[in-house]
């Protein structure tokens, strides 16, 4: 039996770093990376040589340049019979490990035996000088070389050297005196900086009408006619037309996600099943979706027919028939008033819909600076001993950020600060921490994946406005064998408003946007919909350079996270006893109170009933009035803390192991027996949706505990706000009104009833609930 470790091991940590330099202050500061502590580095950028001397007997060179501190050496490309040569690049020593007092940087000639020194420029480190950004680039100069004895040779080297920080431009695409012992262009391209973009996601809507004068090769049965419609890797088919002619009918909707840009047309056959296993296809036409209408409301767009070619194989080649003479009527349109769905609506950091015209304006911004991670485990072995080459991934709406790799390190400090604009405070930021698996020129061994270390989940609606967050969150990954804390991140967090009253009436708006109210999709659309979407955006991502590979975007976007897992449904089930406890406790209590186990209690119960029987118009202010001092009594233990994976909530340090190999065992089961693999299986899709309604019931009873527990303070703000109001109304206004008037509108024409969720809804459904802390 493996033993569990300590609860506190899991627990969420205040930490107080240098950030800024320890400038950090009320005002905020101008430079760009006041939420990480500031690393120096020494600067060298080698830009050009001129007048160098001749080396070869060809009477030319071959020159590079070696810039060398200490233990450490960097070199840049060499280049051919060249005299004159530009390199034009940087070069970062950590200050941290800077163990000489002299920088040499040497002009070498390239040779097959021994390499030929030229002349060399040297610094002492004392003399360098400092610059601070918003300064202007430090402007490089000619230096004369010199010999080892220090005179002057033949030959003139420009360079700049300063010590800066890692809010340097040139500090991304430096080479690093951390990252020596990486080779190639391939590697290090692998562990730099990056910031990647989401591809624009839209969902194409193929509505089939009808066909006409479709021409079958048996003409003497009624054709069995469907329509298969192709995008990419994606594919759907109409049922079969219910009109058995040669002109049917469907009216059937088909949904794609398509991005842009559009590489993939839209392929459509029309197809007879003419045998059990067998269908002809009597007719294709090719749509680019270049040429498609862009819808933004609800109306729909204009109808058309489009032809259909049929193929003949003709002596092994393809060739149209010219008599043909078959269309199809459709209506097809690519959706801009849909958000498409490409991570759980539990952690949506993006809610707008696709096309930019409906946008809304920003309501404030983002920062996150990663700082660092304490305690890694080794992820791989390398030379005989555990080793970590860490980097973190953080997605917020459409950006990506990637952090540089550190080699070799079970304590990286990255100190990188990143900025998102916010468009909707109800998001989830989520920060991913991954090991490397390929560097030293790209891949050792085919098919290797960077291993994931753990990630964190923080909700921006849990966090005051202009507040700086610093915390160390524990990085908790589930392996079959139990849960284990791979280490920690330390993260600094700041979320800044540009206007309060903008973010407060978000909280009276929809959380989609209108199209998801007006024509909903369906639930198992939508999860056919966003397996697609995060299909495209994890093969795009993965084309870019360097790439953000597929198992990375994967594991941020949660893909898999539906699965049936006894151990989430146990955790939704206890989550769900959590609420309904506090109801049970008035019950008891109740009984209690007819029990007369507290005389006291229970006359005054009787006293406060009189009153409200003979002044029932006080009913609904007391219980406002009341709510209204809950509220505000509950301020004081207001969380202080973003919330954080939570081991006991997800019942993951309590999970038995047979639970644990059957959340692990693949889908479909490993089982031997064919027909036990198929019941398994079945029995696992049906709980995966019991578990997930469980899960929103959980979630639903949690927002409204929520209500008064300052977990989000602007929405607990406006409901203690409101329900002061509501008591000074209500008890201004007499009852019987009160009562008539609510009567009328639950009962009103639905001419006057709006297709969109009332402000109420929208304001509980942006709630937050105890999903971002579920494993």
């Amino acid at each position: 039996m493996m033993q569990r470790p300590p609860p506190e091991d899991f627990s969420l940590k205040e930490t107080n770093p240098h950030l800024g330099g320890g400038k950090l202050t009320g005002d905020k500061l101008t430079s760009t990376y006041d939420l990480v502590e500031q690393m120096q580095y020494l600067y060298v950028r080698v830009v050009k040589a001129k007048d160098l001397p001749a080396k070869d007997v060809t009477g030319s060179c071959d020159p590079y340049v070696e810039v060398k501190l200490g233990n450490y050496k960097g070199t840049t490309r060499h280049f051919e019979k060249k005299s004159n040569p530009e390199w034009n690049q940087v070069f970062a020593f950590s200050k941290d490990r800077i163990q000489a007092s002299t920088l040499d940087v040497i002009v070498k000639d390239k040779d097959f035996v021994k390499d030929d020194f030229m002349g060399k420029v040297s610094f002492d480190l004392n003399e360098i000088p400092k610059r601070v950004p918003p300064d202007s680039p430090l402007a490089p100069q000619w230096y004369r070389l010199e010999d080892r004895r220090g005179d002057k040779v033949k030959g003139e080297l420009m360079l700049a050297v300063w010590m800066g920080t890692q809010a340097d431009e040139a500090f991304p695409e430096a080479w690093h005196s951390d990252a020596a012992t990486v080779s190639g262009m391939d590697g290090l391209a692998n562990i730099r900086s990056k910031v990647y973009l989401s591809p624009k996601l839209w969902y194409l809507r193929v509505n089939v009408i009808e066909a006409q004068d479709l021409q079958p090769t048996d003409k003497g049965r009624y054709p069995d006619v469907f329509v298969k419609a192709v995008l990419g890797n994606q594919a759907l088919r109409t049922r079969s037309s219910a009109s058995r002619t040669i002109n049917p009918m469907w009216n059937e909707d088909l949904m794609f996600v398509a991005a842009e840009p559009f590489e993939e047309h839209l392929v459509l056959s029309v197809e007879d099943r003419v045998a059990p296993n067998k269908d002809e296809i009597l007719g294709r036409c090719v749509i680019p979706l270049h040429h498609v209408d862009r819808r933004l409301d609800h109306k729909p767009v204009n109808t058309r027919w489009f032809n259909l070619e049929k193929h003949v194989i003709v002596e092994g080649e393809k060739k149209k028939e010219t008599k043909f003479a078959s269309r199809i009527h459709m209506r097809i349109c690519l959706e801009g008033g849909y958000h498409v769905l490409d991570e759980s609506t539990h952690y949506s950091s993006d809610l707008r819909p696709t096309a930019k015209q409906l946008w809304k304006s920003s309501i404030g911004v983002l920062e996150v600076g990663i700082l660092n991670a304490q305690g890694l485990m080794p992820m791989k072995t390398k030379d005989g001993r555990g080793t970590t080459d860490a980097y973190c991934v953080a997605k917020y709406g459409q950006k990506w950020v990637r952090t540089r790799t550190i080699i070799d390190s079970f304590t990286p400090k990255w100190n990188e600060q990143y900025t998102w604009e916010v468009f909707d405070p109800c998001t989830v930021i989520t920060i991913g921490v991954f090991d490397n698996c390929h560097l030293h020129g790209g891949d050792k061994s085919v098919g290797s994946k960077d291993a994931k270390i753990g990630k964190v989940r923080i909700r921006l609606s849990t966090l005051e406005t202009d507040r700086v967050y610093t915390h160390s969150y524990p990085l908790l990954v589930l392996y079959p064998n139990g849960v284990k804390k791979m280490g920690e991140i330390h993260l600094a967090v700041r979320f800044t408003c540009s206007s309060l009253l903008n973010m407060m009436h978000m909280y009276s708006q929809p959380l989609l946007p209108k199209m998801h109210y007006l024509h909903p999709l369906t639930v198992s659309q939508l999860d056919n919909l966003r397996h697609q979407a995060t299909q495209i955006v994890s093969m795009r991502l993965s084309r870019a350079e360097p790439p953000l590979r597929k198992e990375v975007v994967e594991f941020m976007l949660d893909v898999g996270s539906h699965m049936w897992s006894m151990r989430r449904s146990k955790a939704n089930f206890f989550r769900i006893m959590g609420v309904l406890s506090g109801l049970i406790a008035v019950g008891r209590w109740f009984d209690q109170i007819c029990n007369w186990k507290n005389p006291i209690t229970t006359v005054l119960i009787h006293i406060l009933f009189i009153i409200l029987v003979l002044y029932p118009e006080l009913i609904l202010p007391t219980i406002f009035l009341y709510l209204f001092l809950i509220g505000v009594w509950y301020y004081r233990w207001r969380p202080r803390h973003p919330p954080h994976m939570d081991t006991r909530l997800s019942h993951a340090d309590s999970a038995h192991p047979d639970e644990l190999d059957e959340e692990f065992d693949t889908f479909p089961t490993s089982r031997p027996s064919d027909i036990v693999r198929m019941r398994y299986d079945r029995l696992r899709s049906i709980a995966g949706r019991i578990q997930t309604v469980v899960g929103d019931l959980a979630t639903q009873g949690e927002r409204l505990q929520s209500l008064l527990s300052w977990r989000d303070p602007r929405a607990t703000a406006l409901f203690v706000i409101f329900c002061l109001i509501a008591a000074i109304v209500l008890y201004v206004t007499p009852f019987q009104v009160v009562a008539l008037l609510t009567g009328f509108y639950v009962l009103r024409h639905p001419r006057f009833r709006h297709k969109l969720p009332s402000v109420p809804l929208n304001f509980f459904r942006r709630l937050p609930a105890r999903t971002d802390c579920m494993l």
